[in-house]
């Protein structure tokens, strides 16, 4: 089994069956296999061999789907990366993995007009040939008439190659197999009952590793509908519930407390949303029971996992939100196992803090030209996630925080999550952040940078003040700063490294 080998089953058995709906354009399983194999085909043609990888620079649209399963048949390694990519983002991708094919949308065509002629050697765009590129389109209409492609990749074979979100630096390559995959998808589709007459909604980018395997592949594997949208409003999420009648949506949390706050929430019919799910973060007791409340619905599912792990984790229920919301769950999804370890590999005991280690045939092969940084991370089999968690007395899992992230000062562990969560209980501070930054006795101080909805005098007083009796007196931030926003990446994540840069460049004039 191979993963376009789930594209030409359906086109078998449901034909007829919608696959695709993005604005005006639908597609059964029939349409979208044709269009794959015409795509295959010219890769072909155009000398593109087994092995060999192709970028993908397009937003959540039909032609990423076609895109997708068309280099997957012809054994080619996918490596989709971000629509919102900068120039020198992507570059980076290209001369990092050696791609030998470039797939971008015309929407994107000015991320992409002045990249080198001759790298990759191959470039192919939606729309009209240019340059040095090459139509889609054109390409589809060439190969009409080819003979069907049969994909002869096998489940260890590389499928997939997905760059980290870069929230500690430089993003690594994580390669994942059709194996790896496949069982991601199949795990998915168990535990959220998914059935070809699902409709799925895809607004988060495809070219990251929870929507695209938890719910494209695992969709695809079901035969059910795709919903897509290349942008993201909250508006436009109610809107296609609303008229698609969608049954299942992945978002951050940060999107359902959009939806929760629209004022004309209630305009929009929800009630075939079966299935809300959330990940990237847990969200708090006061948080689920506020959406709960507003989108009426009890069908919450937080999913915790990384890019590494396929990603599958751990998958907290709707009915374990009543009682143990804020927690990632109690057990390890379908197919995969959990544990926390200390620094010497052996499990901890309840209540104290360890490193997440999973373990499943979705975790990934290695991390593309690093087998050092590979060798850190899989320990017998056993991904380490660098995620700190403790486990409850009811077997509940908690995150605690990123394991690079932690705080040491005076040879006391910090965490900056629970810093941050004390400073956004504060009515004047929407948004934190915490960091370490150097101290020449205590090793590390704490800082905060904090992001105000009301204007807040003399700031540093006033945090201390409000956190003075919430959290232990070594932990409140010695230093403040108010910013604009927080920097994030694609998928919403703090980066905190661009924070300790711009600390760094401040350095020279601060005293302590």
């Amino acid at each position: 089994m191979n993963i376009s080998e789930l594209l030409a089953r359906n086109a078998r058995k449901h034909a007829n069956h919608t696959a695709i709906v993005a604005d005006s354009i639908s597609l059964t399983y029939q349409n979208l296999h044709d269009k794959v194999n015409c795509l295959a085909n010219a890769l072909l043609q155009k000398g593109f061999q087994k092995g060999e990888k192709a970028i993908l620079l397009m937003p959540n649209t039909p032609e990423f789907l076609i895109t997708y399963f068309a280099v997957l048949r012809v054994g080619g390694i996918v490596v989709p990366v971000n629509a919102k990519f900068t120039q020198s983002e992507l570059q980076y991708v290209i001369d990092h993995c050696e791609a030998s094919v470039l797939f971008a949308h015309e929407w994107l065509w000015d991320t992409v007009k002045k990249l080198p002629a001759d790298a990759p050697r191959l470039k192919i765009k939606t729309g009209k040939e240019m340059k040095h590129w090459l139509s889609f389109d054109a390409l589809l209409r060439e190969t009409d008439d080819e003979p069907e492609i049969v994909c002869t990749t096998k489940e260890d074979d590389e499928a997939t190659l997905l760059y980290t979100s870069g929230t500690t630096g430089t993003p690594k390559g994580v390669l994942l197999t059709n194996r790896n995959i496949l069982n991601t998808a199949t795990m998915m589709c168990i535990e959220l009952s998914m059935k070809p007459e699902s409709r799925i909604l895809h607004m988060m980018p495809l070219s990251h590793a929870a929507p695209l395997h938890l719910f494209l592949v695992a969709g695809t594997y079901v035969g059910a509908t795709h919903l897509l949208s290349p942008t993201f409003t909250t508006e436009k999420m109610l809107e296609m519930i609303h008229k698609e009648k969608a049954t299942h949506f992945f978002g951050a949390p940060v999107v359902f407390l959009f939806a929760a706050k629209i004022p004309n929430l209630h305009d929009f019919d929800l009630s075939s949303l079966s299935y809300w799910v959330y990940g990237g973060a847990p969200l708090s007791k006061e948080d689920v029971t506020f959406i709960q409340k507003q989108l009426k619905t009890e069908r919450l599912f937080c999913v915790y996992g990384l890019t590494e792990a396929g990603p599958s984790g751990t998958i907290l229920t709707p009915d374990d939100h009543h009682r143990k919301a804020g927690s990632i769950g109690k057990r390890a999804a379908i197919g995969t196992e959990i544990k926390l370890v200390n620094e010497e590999g052996k499990e901890v005991a309840v209540d104290e803090i360890g490193e997440i280690a999973l373990y499943s045939e979705s975790i990934m092969k290695a991390y593309e030209k690093d087998p050092a940084a590979t060798s850190e991370v899989i320990k017998d089999g056993w991904l380490l996630t660098g995620d700190l968690a403790k486990q409850d007395e009811d077997g509940y899992f908690w995150m605690i925080d990123r394991k690079k992230d932690i705080i040491i000062s005076g040879g006391v562990n910090i965490y900056p999550k629970e810093v941050e969560e004390a400073l956004q209980q504060h009515p004047h501070i929407s948004e934190a952040a915490v960091i370490g930054i150097p101290h020449p006795e205590w090793g590390e101080t704490v800082k905060a940078f904090v992001v105000l909805n009301k204007p807040l005098e003399g700031i540093e007083d006033e945090c201390k003040h409000f956190l003075n009796g919430k959290i232990a007196a070594f932990k409140i931030p010695k230093r403040y700063e108010a910013i604009d926003q927080l920097p994030r990446n694609a998928t919403g994540k703090i980066l905190k490294h661009v924070l300790r840069k711009l600390e760094m460049k401040e350095e020279s004039c601060t005293s302590y």
